[in-house]
């Protein structure tokens, strides 16, 4: 089969080849699925998607027209799809739903302690030889509480990390995991209770209508005063010009993000030489007390192993139109 490689990146390629063992053609494109790119996936029976593509109605259809049926997804998250049109379109899609929840749960984690130890600040320093450990102060993580909104596979990950640390957990899940309970001692509650105990509050659900700017002005302001935020999951879980307001009062002290709801022209990409057009990051820039990584809590050899393999394999039952168990289910 031969499969057009949207947004391509080179820290995934040997990984994707090595999946690949020479079973299809994969065209590898740099540049994102966009309705300027569609076109480049002429002569192919599939594209592989990342996160930053436009998988939408008018991309799909072109595609569909340039006789691709198969949408491979090199994520766990699709709600960049069209699903509807995929399905009307009678085009088949599948993901990657678990690559590996270790990955960005010790990313949350490290997100957590570079932002209390103030470690970014305190390198800087030292690469300027200035030894000082005034505004360095940070707080021991035993004995606090974290608040875990979600415990599927990563808030598990994390739930187990911090416990590991002694902390008090308490959580916030439609279902609850018993043995999170029984092992972890945490402890489910409402999200706003969560968010008036917790001394730390970690996203972990997936982007819904129900989860949209879950964080938001008011849900803030019922936080304990110098919260530590931390998203690792979606960027738009998150309002954030409301947490801007809240870093300036300081009721929200630490903030640490890996995804952010203006992404996807920004992220994946170097703009070192360009000058920066969005101003919301662009403000949080200017807080020592935020720490951003560019969606890259994922990024381990073993998750890159495990997206790569999947993928494969999806192409594979695509090729034999075989029953895939990753296969996007669509209703219209």
């Amino acid at each position: 089969m031969k499969v057009a490689v949207y947004s391509s990146h080179k820290f995934e390629r040997n990984y994707l080849l090595e999946a690949n063992e020479g079973k299809h053609e994969l065209t590898f494109i740099d540049v994102p699925l966009s309705k300027e790119t569609a076109m480049m996936a002429v002569n192919h029976n599939a594209i592989s998607v990342f996160v930053s593509d436009d998988v939408s109605q008018e991309n799909l259809i072109a595609l569909k027209n340039l006789g691709i049926n198969y949408v491979a997804l090199r994520s766990a998250g699709y709600n960049h799809v069209d699903l509807e049109t995929l399905k009307s379109l009678e085009m088949r899609a599948a993901r990657v739903p678990a690559y590996s929840p270790y990955a960005v749960a010790e990313h949350a984690v490290a997100l957590m302690l570079a932002l209390n130890r103030k470690l970014i600040r305190s390198n800087s320093r030292i690469n300027e030889l200035n030894f000082s450990l005034d505004g360095l102060v940070g707080f021991d993580m035993q004995g606090k509480t974290v608040g875990i909104i979600g415990t599927g596979k990563i808030g598990s990950v994390v739930a187990k990390i911090m416990f590991g640390f002694g902390c008090r957990l308490i959580a916030f899940d439609d279902a609850e995991n018993k043995e999170l309970k029984d092992k972890y001692e945490v402890e489910y509650m409402k999200c706003e209770e969560l968010c008036k105990q917790a001394d730390i509050i970690t996203l972990h659900v997936p982007l819904m209508e129900s989860t949209r700017y879950l964080i938001n002005k008011q849900c803030i302001s019922q936080m304990k005063k110098n919260v530590m935020l931390i998203n690792t999951s979606r960027g738009t879980l998150v309002n954030t010009k409301d947490v801007i307001d809240a870093l300036k009062t300081g009721q929200v002290g630490y903030f640490g993000m890996d995804v952010y709801e203006e992404e996807k022209h920004l992220f994946f990409e170097d703009h070192s030489e360009d000058i920066l057009q969005d101003e919301i990051i662009g403000r949080l820039m200017t807080f020592k007390n935020v720490l951003i990584t560019g969606h890259q809590a994922f990024l381990t050899k073993e998750a890159l192993q495990n997206i790569a393999s999947t993928t494969i394999y999806n192409l594979d039952c695509f090729e034999k139109k075989a029953p895939c168990e990753n296969e996007i289910k669509t209703k219209i």
